[in-house]
């Protein structure tokens, strides 16, 4: 049983479609109610891999220890997260950090579009925004809100979700909407929907997410590693071990097809190397808990690794 993210929801999809073609006896069962619903399930030993659209949090973290649940961690994509506007918005060119921070950080709220830019319409602001229990709404206030201890507003003009498909009807049927979502989602409506291009803060140019964008880095500061969890208990069952081993085999094919961008193969081997070595933990929180900083090629080495 997969459980966890709605963003890696699509990879694992294929995954399971196509690991089923080659066992057809082996029920596979994927639901994407959330990365944090993900990984309480992990704790609890409810699923067998748990989806991730951020790498696990230390309190997350100490469920499963404090559960005896041991767990692989192998990362399977980037990711761009994908800010949107209703197709018929025809002000919106690009946005800034700042004008971000502006429309989705609680003690800002925006309540129009004349209060983000003065010169874009007097017309109210709705919001469509990823539920707190999701891995893209915990990155998103990462970039937006983290700094400040600030986090997303909840006022009457915000509709929050941790189904994407949810987000993605929001938009589309309200010209006045903006909302955000994996690029996978994106692609998928990209005829109802309008992409929002985002002003690099390093370089100061405003970048469209595509899959050249977020595998080069210059879609900043929204591109992000994707990941999976796999129980290590679990994993001696014979069905866990051979899904598990199938998706990471085929983790790039599998990225591809789901619209998503590939990570270098040097990561996948690292990944196929630990499981193969019984080395469980995470290389994203040092041994204090604290987050690491930097891409995933930085972080998910040896030396990091930490249970």
């Amino acid at each position: 049983m997969i459980e966890g993210s709605s963003t890696v929801e699509p990879i694992s999809l294929k995954a399971k479609e196509e690991f089923k073609n080659k066992f057809s006896a082996v029920n596979v069962s994927v639901s994407g109610q959330g990365t944090g619903n993900g990984f309480k399930a992990l704790a609890k030993g409810e699923c067998d891999v748990s989806d991730a659209s951020r790498p696990i949090k230390s309190k997350e973290l100490k469920l499963c220890q404090e559960a005896g649940v041991k767990f692989y961690e192998i990362p399977v994509a980037y990711d761009g997260l994908t800010i949107v506007v209703n197709k018929k918005n025809d002000f919106v060119k690009s946005l800034s950090v700042d004008q971000l921070k502006k429309i989705f950080r609680e003690d800002m709220a925006a309540k129009t579009w004349k209060d983000v830019d003065e010169s874009w319409p007097n017309k109210a602001i709705t919001i469509f925004a990823p539920g707190i229990a999701s891995g893209t709404h915990d990155y998103f206030i990462e970039v937006i809100g983290k700094k400040d201890n600030k986090g997303m507003r909840s006022d009457g003009q915000t509709t929050k979700s941790e189904d994407d498909k949810t987000l993605v009807t929001g938009v589309k049927q309200d010209e006045t909407a903006i909302g955000f979502f994996g690029y996978s989602y994106y692609q998928a409506n990209k005829d109802e929907l309008k992409a929002v291009p985002i002003v690099n803060p390093k370089t100061e140019e405003a970048v469209m997410p595509s899959i050249d964008t977020i595998e080069s880095g210059e879609y900043a500061p929204f591109s992000r590693p994707l990941l999976i969890y796999a129980n290590a208990e679990n994993y001696e069952r014979a069905e866990v071990q051979e899904f598990v081993d199938f998706y990471v085999a085929n983790a790039a094919m599998l990225a591809k097809e789901a619209r998503y961008v590939a990570l270098p193969q040097s990561i996948y081997d690292a990944a196929r190397k630990n499981i193969d070595e019984g080395k469980t933990g995470t290389h994203f929180l040092d041994a204090e808990g604290e987050k690491r900083s930097g891409g995933v090629t930085a972080v998910f080495v040896p030396e990091n690794l930490s249970n």
